[in-house]
């Protein structure tokens, strides 16, 4: 993401920056580069003896409580929870990608005396790139009515964005409970099927929020942050994000390639022209070769003459000369790992 971070970076610098010195991760599926990116968590100061980043692969032992999704999840680190002297968490969706200074939200979590605070980001959405969003139901004072999915029936509506404030003690109950009954698919299920003996109130989050859930909004999610304003707002005026530091020489622009409006990582060799695209480390762009609009992943080749456009180009593949991609802005050309793309 954005030329030289992964999207679950902002996740923990966003916690970090926050005070926050006990982080759980939920690894997903491709645990081993997950492990490798975040190791001890050095990166991000949390390799501390007592408090840190702890990893956490899928839960594959108990076929029977898989099947209640991130409740299995929390249910298999109850641990992680009861051990920690803390007495709220903050969870947060890596795929959901902002910066925010969270001190007035957890304000008025602590002051409305809440057991639970969801937060939100008003949208107004003209094109219908929020449909399937959660959509969040408050009542006059702001408290929650209920999660549904917006469908688009309204341009203006607020967006829940998978962001949660709960007591611990709260957490632990709604986890052990709905384990008992099996009764949700989900932490969010079980919040609303409690929503009547819970208080629940929400917080209004202002400034860049994006939502990553497809090829086509993760290339909207890189191009965005070459509007100057979206870059500041994700990665200077909330505090930094932080990243496994890689160690590699400035990039090299030989004789006059054309170089415009672009986020460019160190360690790369650009001798062809590049304009409003994402360049990751260590990437070659040949003499006469021309990037445009596009996303091109580390250690990636585009020989000479060959032409990127509206694509998205994954880690160590090859784009041969004189070779032609043009996708469009719905729906980006993608180049796997390792894939080489000839002419013929």
């Amino acid at each position: 993401f954005a030329s030289r971070y992964r999207i679950v970076d902002v996740a923990i610098s966003n916690m970090v920056n926050n005070g926050i010195k006990s982080i759980a991760v939920y690894t997903g599926e491709k645990i081993r580069s997950t492990m490798d990116h975040l190791s001890d968590g050095k990166s991000w100061g949390l390799n501390s003896r007592f408090q840190g980043l702890f990893l956490y692969p899928p839960i594959k032992q108990n076929l029977s409580i898989e099947r209640l999704g991130d409740i299995a999840e929390l249910y298999s680190t109850l641990d992680f929870f009861e051990t920690l002297r803390e007495e709220n968490a903050l969870i947060l969706d890596p795929s959901v990608i902002f910066m925010n200074n969270l001190d007035e939200a957890y304000n008025d979590f602590v002051e409305s005396e809440s057991d639970i605070t969801l937060l939100y980001v008003k949208i107004s959405d003209d094109t219908g790139e929020f449909v399937n969003t959660d959509k969040l139901h408050l009542d006059d004072d702001d408290f929650v009515n209920n999660i549904g999915i917006n469908l688009g029936t309204e341009k203006d509506f607020n967006m829940f964005i998978n962001s949660i404030i709960i007591k611990k003690d709260i957490l632990i109950k709604l986890i052990k409970e709905t384990v008992e009954k099996g009764n949700a698919n989900s932490l969010k299920d079980a919040i609303i099927k409690n929503k009547n003996t819970l208080k629940i109130n929400s917080f209004e989050l202002t400034g860049l929020v994006q939502i990553v859930k497809d090829p086509k909004s993760y290339f909207n999610a890189n191009l965005n942050l070459l509007k100057k304003e979206n870059f500041n707002e994700l990665f200077c005026n909330n505090g930094r994000v932080m990243t496994k530091t890689k160690d590699e020489p400035p990039t090299i622009y030989r004789e006059f390639p054309k170089v415009e409006n672009s986020l460019i990582a160190n360690g790369s060799d650009i001798e062809g022209d590049v304009e409003n695209s994402i360049i990751f480390r260590g990437v070659k762009i040949e003499k006469g070769a021309i990037v445009k609009n596009s996303i091109i992943m580390q250690k990636s080749i585009i020989r000479q003459g060959a032409v990127v456009v509206n694509s998205i180009i994954d880690k160590y593949a090859e784009i041969e000369e004189e070779v032609s991609l043009v996708g469009s802005v719905n729906q980006p050309y993608i180049v796997g790992k390792y894939g080489v793309v000839k002419k013929d």
